[in-house]
């Protein structure tokens, strides 16, 4: 068995997810001899290796920022055949991996450069079975599952036994800066002298992963919470607080507000935020949730969980802009998302979403300000030229658009109540 000080880290993509959470807890762990990663980025791993393989990270916390230098860390290029050996190499030898792609679609892509057949022939070349554990971290609700099913059409079941790919719940919030006057004023460190970003996490890392079977398996990264059910916690990570920040978001645009931060002096968006976050988000996953027996899904559980997250979203160090938030409208005002979709939630546990439904309406109202970032082989047909065209008629047919044609019995509900919302606004 591979001793702690010995474990070997590999992780897939060098984003902000990557970089400034898994990669960056192996290394404050102790517990890890060597951290290797694959970035197709040429210019980024050459400007790490230039810098003594070592990157900065910014860590946003209540009172301030502080700066830590990631060593010892291992990039390669899995386009280049030289590299991509030295990671198949490294996942021979690995104890722990984590996958930070931008989306699940990206596992099987490359040919052999795919981190699918990266993994394949790193774990085919184990002379003996190893206990490894993959950190699948794509944002979705089945990444390890789908990560699973694409190894087990390379790898003998035996081996499998001894690969387990886990699901993650994160709550971290992190991005990247490349504003240079930002990166001035906030005192940022960038991630090497030569890569004009700087990376920005906040210093929360309660990250919640599916439970570890391997028998008598011991992570490296021992910080993350081991939990038998993600998928209650993962709802309320999208009903919960990304809703809530997307609500914030539009509200403070329709504000002329730069920052989630400047929302915390608005003492409206907060009182609707607090609302629609506990007695609405919180009250339905309760409802939904309450004989699990864990104390997040308990009504003192669940008000902590949404002031600690209320706190922590306006925090000024984080410079989370409102504009970064509330991007990706077609997607966030989808109908299983983040707000049309934690609004069924309330709805399907009989109760009323009356704050989130404003949310939802200055999200409409943002979409349709912002409508040219939208890619226009995507842009909605019924699409309005402007925020003072919406009718109750109009309004349908734009959301119906969105949605697409698996909705139910709530769109009867929603559409109504947006257009409610949208009065309250003043903008329609």
């Amino acid at each position: 068995m591979t001793t702690m000080k010995s474990k070997t880290f590999v992780g897939f993509g060098f984003g902000a997810i990557q970089s400034g959470l898994f990669l960056f807890e192996a290394f404050l762990s102790g517990n890890f001899e060597r951290f290797v990663v694959a970035e197709v980025d040429q210019a980024v791993i050459d400007a790490v290796r230039a810098n003594g393989n070592r990157y900065a990270v910014n860590i946003a916390r209540k009172d301030r920022i502080d700066q830590l230098t990631v060593e010892g860390v291992e990039l390669y290029n899995p386009n280049v055949p030289a590299d991509r050996e030295e990671l198949i190499e490294a996942v021979a030898r690995s104890d722990e991996m984590a996958t930070a792609l931008p989306s699940v679609n990206f596992y099987d892509i490359g040919g052999p450069a795919a981190v699918v057949e990266i993994i394949r022939q790193g774990i085919s070349r184990r002379t003996e079975l190893q206990p490894t554990i993959i950190y699948a971290a794509e944002n979705h609700n089945h990444a390890a599952g789908l990560l699973h099913e694409k190894l087990a059409e390379h790898l003998p079941a035996q081996t499998l036994r001894q690969l387990q790919t886990l699901n993650t719940v994160i709550g971290k919030m992190s991005g990247v800066i490349a504003d240079e006057q930002t990166i001035g004023g906030m005192g940022l460190t960038t991630i090497t002298p030569d890569i004009p970003r700087a990376m920005l996490v906040e210093e929360f890392n309660r990250i919640l992963i599916s439970r570890i079977e391997l028998p008598g398996y011991r992570r490296g990264i021992d910080v993350l919470l081991e939990k038998t059910d993600l998928l209650p916690f993962e709802e309320a990570k999208l009903f919960g607080h990304n809703a809530i920040h997307a609500l914030i978001a539009y509200l403070a645009e329709s504000r002329g507000l730069n920052t989630i931060a400047d929302a915390a002096g608005d003492t409206e968006i907060m009182d609707t935020a607090r609302k629609a976050f506990i007695d609405e988000c919180g009250a339905a996953l309760i409802r939904k949730h309450d004989g699990l027996g864990d104390p997040l899904f308990t009504p003192v559980g669940f008000r902590d969980y949404a002031d600690d997250l209320l706190e922590r979203m306006v925090c000024p160090y984080l410079n989370d802009l409102v504009w970064r938030v509330g991007r990706d409208h077609l997607r966030k005002l989808g109908y299983d998302d983040r707000l049309f979709g934690t609004m069924r939630v309330v709805l399907g546990q009989g109760l009323t979403p009356t704050n989130l439904a404003i949310g939802a309406a200055a999200g409409v109202l943002s979409m349709i300000r912002r409508q040219d970032e939208i890619d226009a082989k995507n842009r909605p047909a019924n699409m309005l030229p402007q925020a003072n065209d919406l009718s109750p008629e109009k309004l349908r047919a734009l959301l119906l658009e969105i949605w697409g044609p698996d909705t139910d019995s709530h769109a009867e509900i929603l559409i109504p109540m947006t257009w409610k919302a949208l009065q309250t606004l003043g903008d329609a």
